[in-house]
């Protein structure tokens, strides 16, 4: 099966997560080719590819979004729309369930220039009909460029090439649903969503407290990725989440729930299982596998092991991962030398865990948004207990599902609570046999429902499901 996977701004240009488990999924199909439609943000970024590409990938299709900015416009726009044409892209402009299928033949069979589009008098009116409904205290200008960078890299998106497949196998709604939904139709063939966290509410959390997006305007870009994320849920074939929480919110976010299922992650439990602890040597070493990026909440990581360290003098931390976000890591950096704790906080980059888990007591995460992480998993089949924020299923990898009778691995608590996190990180710091018994018991979990080979024969029972079934 010639399989499209359809990713944004991970794999193969970014280290961890998502990309990690993408590199051995598409390693361990060898009966399968893998054709990568990828997004990226910059095309700067154009081949630089952190991971050496599986042989089993037989094409690589990469765009980048700030190409948008520099189409040129082909002059005056002559195109003569439709009243259905003219219909969809108002619904577009105002992110009300378009008639996307105008839309994929007016940007792929009709070629309609997206920048002539943007300086048409077709888009002035909608535009203008727009603001007189949504916006009539707002200045003009303003709205203006607020709908034109929604709408620049939606219609770039829509007249981008599409590779052949016999399946588009998207990893997230937004922009990767959008060219999944669009490979789809322009070939007619199967459509499937695997979603590690929640794509649109994860934007939505981002757009509350972003500071580039006014305030009059971030109802409408959060109703813009609720859109795409209603175009892929309408026409997948099945829709997949890791745990049973996130595919409630897929249902409650309008997904059929005869199409969901649920797919957890797995590991490569063998690797893991039998590192060594760590020996005692009078220190408790917490580590935390994790990218500098803002979503990962490094800072209260810190403010909360500056809190332990007024408690307790023989703690360690190791933060041990790239970087997604320079600033953000600089301003992470700033803040260890602002509390003093250079000699407290070791910073690794990207490290073999294989060895370094031997150098660890316990491990910490306090993201505020999640899906299912692999590096808790990681922690637990290497017999560590974890600390972790109560996101996406963190909670249920440390107490277990309903029915599950083996115990607690770890302590969860909310997110961005430092004193809270300072709390958790004190009681396993003091206690070396709770530390044994919370990491025998997440090994347990692990072999029993999180090993890779689980994972991966349900994801080839989906894809023979698709070739049995989608036709008929």
């Amino acid at each position: 099966m010639r399989i499209c996977l359809v990713l944004e701004g991970c794999y193969p240009f970014i280290n961890g997560g998502v990309s990690t488990w993408m590199h051995q999924y598409i390693t361990e199909m060898p009966q399968h080719e893998f054709v990568l439609w990828v997004i990226g943000a910059k095309s700067e970024d154009k081949d630089k590819f952190v991971y050496e590409l599986p042989k089993n990938v037989v094409e690589i299709h990469q765009v980048f979004l700030d190409d948008a900015l520099k189409v040129k416009d082909s002059g005056i726009l002559n195109h003569s729309f439709s009243k259905d044409e003219k219909e969809a892209l108002h619904r577009l402009v105002t992110s009300n369930k378009p008639d996307w299928d105008k839309l994929f033949h007016m940007y792929q069979v009709k070629k309609i220039n997206p920048m002539s589009y943007l300086k048409s008098e077709a888009f002035l009116k909608i535009l203008t009909k727009t603001c007189e409904e949504e916006f009539p205290y707002i200045a003009f200008s303003d709205a203006f460029h607020s709908v034109r960078s929604r709408l620049l890299p939606v219609l770039y998106l829509l007249g981008t090439n599409v590779p052949k497949a016999d399946c588009y196998h998207a990893i997230s709604t937004g922009y990767g649903g959008l060219l999944a939904s669009l490979g789809a139709y322009i070939n007619k063939k199967p459509l499937l969503l695997t979603e590690h966290g929640i794509y649109t509410r994860e934007r939505e959390e981002e757009i509350i407290r972003a500071k580039w997006v006014a305030r009059a305007f971030k109802k409408h870009w959060i109703d813009f990725f609720y859109m795409l994320s209603d175009l892929i849920y309408s026409r997948a074939f099945r829709v997949t989440a890791l745990f049973t929480n996130a595919m409630y919110t897929q249902i409650d976010m309008g997904c059929s729930p005869e199409k969901c299922r649920v797919i957890e992650n797995g590991i490569s439990y063998e690797r893991l299982c039998n590192i060594p602890l760590k020996k005692e040597d009078g220190l408790v070493d917490i580590g935390a596998v994790v990218r500098f990026a803002p979503i990962k909440d490094i800072k209260t990581m810190i403010y909360a092991f500056f809190e332990l360290c007024a408690r307790i003098d023989y703690a360690r931390l190791h933060i041990m991962g790239g970087i997604d976000d320079q600033e953000y890591a600089d301003e992470c950096f700033e803040l260890i030398k602002q509390l003093g704790l250079e000699d407290k906080i070791i910073i690794t980059g990207r490290v073999n865990i294989i060895e370094y888990f031997e150098k660890l007591d316990f491990t910490l995460l306090t993201s505020i948004s999640e899906g299912q992480p692999l590096s808790v998993l990681e922690s637990f089949a290497a017999k560590r207990p974890a600390v972790t924020t109560d996101v996406g299923c963190c909670r249920e990898l440390l107490g277990g599902k309903p029915g599950d009778k083996l115990g607690t691995a770890g302590l969860c608590v909310p997110p961005m609570q430092r004193e809270k996190l300072a709390d958790a990180m004190e009681i396993l710091c003091q206690s070396r046999a709770l530390r044994l018994e919370m990491g025998e018991i997440g090994q347990k979990r692990t072999y029993e429902h999180f090993r890779y080979s689980i994972m991966l024969n349900k994801y080839l029972d989906l894809y023979e499901e698709v070739e049995t079934q989608w036709q008929a």
